[in-house]
């Protein structure tokens, strides 16, 4: 009875949050170990698939969100008279990309990498909520650096960055780090 009422907690407090949760943060709040909410998570997606509900608790990171199945998206935007998102453009999966792969970057570092300026694309991913700023870096001017965000993890259906396929280095140009980068160009 005791796993059952904390199951109940959980699922509420994921509920009225609306957004993702820290799994500690939610482990804390119903008097329970990071490792026993984790479970408790496994096990509540295994009852909800069971019982053939459409809803699921989904790992963003090191959050927890509960959400609906893909498989009612159409559904439910149609009911709620959503306005459909536009497509991301070929330039903005690009920036995605830069962004995802070397964070933090700069908007300097992504302009570097595609070779045309994505100020306007930088602005749009971070209104989408797929970036944010992560803070400023410690060069001349600090410019401000951005990261991926959980909502990035979400619309791509990834639990963690570790996730994003893995890219092929070319010998042409080592691997070096945006602040290495920067620095030579000083």
């Amino acid at each position: 009875m005791q796993r059952r009422q904390k199951q109940n907690e959980m699922q509420a407090i994921l509920f009225a949050a609306g957004e993702p949760l820290e799994l500690s943060r939610l482990a804390e709040a119903v008097e329970l170990e990071a490792k026993e909410a984790s479970g408790l998570i496994d096990r509540i997606n295994e009852e909800y698939r069971a019982a053939g509900l459409p809803f699921c608790l989904v790992r963003l990171g090191e959050s927890i969100q509960m959400c609906t199945g893909p498989e009612y998206a159409p559904l439910i935007r149609q009911a709620l008279a959503l306005k459909r998102n536009t497509p991301l453009s070929q330039a903005a999966f690009e920036v995605l990309a830069v962004v995802a792969y070397n964070q933090p970057v700069t908007r300097a570092f992504v302009e570097q990498v595609r070779g045309v300026d994505s100020s306007g694309i930088v602005n749009a991913l971070v209104e989408k909520g797929l970036i944010e700023e992560a803070g400023r870096m410690d060069l001349p001017g600090r410019p401000i650096s951005y990261r991926t965000t959980e909502n990035f993890l979400r619309c791509f259906s990834l639990s963690s960055l570790e996730e994003l396929p893995q890219l092929e280095e070319t010998e042409e140009e080592p691997a070096v780090s945006e602040a290495e980068r920067e620095k030579a160009e000083i």
